[in-house]
């Protein structure tokens, strides 16, 4: 046992040494909150790596998933968080990133959830025209209100999200159509009605074949809904992928290139 101890130690050194530069990492994301009407929209905010003010960048706001919600204001960081931190993304394209984290008690789009009592599986019923929840309306002010506080290229304005975000997503470009230039939604899902509202933006959707969380068939038929309303739309799905598609979707090599070469007319 005695000779084990030095391999022990190692190890236990490597993984604080690990948990270090992690919680490093993250502080990039400056810690910020947005409130409005007595409620408080926690968010993290990364600036580009030589931030010029009154220079106008790109924004990309990044929706988390049901898991993440809370209002820590760190676990919205889990999934994605490390993707715009590499030197060679934050080079390459600098841009204002945005993760806005979701109360416990909320949920980015406005969907029925229903949970099978003997399967514990759950199903999504996603509306056409209910109202915002609460955490749709608080993005929505936020959205507002970086707009307004920093100098953007309002032909560079992008949105992606993951599972619940991915739902989100869908949703977010629906209520602000002339906004995003791009989307990208992973193992999200909507209402295949809501698709002609959402063709002023490009997208790109994502989707594990083997999703036991979100049934790939949201994504799957909101693309063909999407394709058929005249939206620009690729459809990425991955044969053996569960629930965390957005993974794969992340490695995509060509993610950032196509995201930041879609631009919106100026509106």
């Amino acid at each position: 046992m005695n000779k084990m101890w030095p391999y022990i130690i190692l190890v236990v050194f490597v993984c604080i040494a690990s948990f270090k530069v992690c919680a490093q990492d993250y502080t990039a994301y400056k810690k910020e909150s947005f409130i409005k009407d007595g409620d408080t929209l926690p968010y993290r905010l990364l600036m580009p790596l030589h931030y010029v003010p009154g220079v106008a960048y790109p924004v990309i706001f990044f929706l988390h998933g049901a898991g993440e919600r809370g209002i820590d204001n760190n676990k919205q960081l889990v999934h994605g968080g490390k993707l715009f931190l590499k030197d060679s993304v934050r080079s390459q394209f600098p841009a204002i990133i945005v993760f806005p984290q979701c109360s416990e008690d909320s949920y980015w789009s406005n969907v029925l959830i229903k949970t099978d009592p003997a399967t514990q599986k759950r199903t999504f019923h996603f509306s056409v025209n209910e109202p915002p929840t609460k955490a749709m309306q608080m993005l929505i002010a936020l959205i507002d209100k970086i707009e307004n506080e920093f100098t953007i290229k309002k032909e560079q304005v992008y949105v992606m999200g993951l599972s619940m975000g991915g739902m989100g997503t869908f949703e977010l470009v629906k209520r602000k159509p002339n906004v995003f230039a791009a989307a990208v939604a992973i193992c999200g899902g909507a209402n295949p009605a809501t698709a002609a509202a959402l063709t002023h933006t490009n997208w790109w959707v994502f989707h594990g074949a083997k999703d036991d969380v979100v049934t790939p068939d949201h994504s799957i038929e909101m693309v063909d809904a999407l394709k058929k309303a005249g939206a620009n739309t690729k459809f990425t799905l991955y044969p053996n992928a569960n629930h965390n598609s957005w993974d794969a979707a992340f490695a995509e090599p060509g993610l950032l290139n196509w995201l930041f070469n879609n631009k919106k007319n100026s509106r």
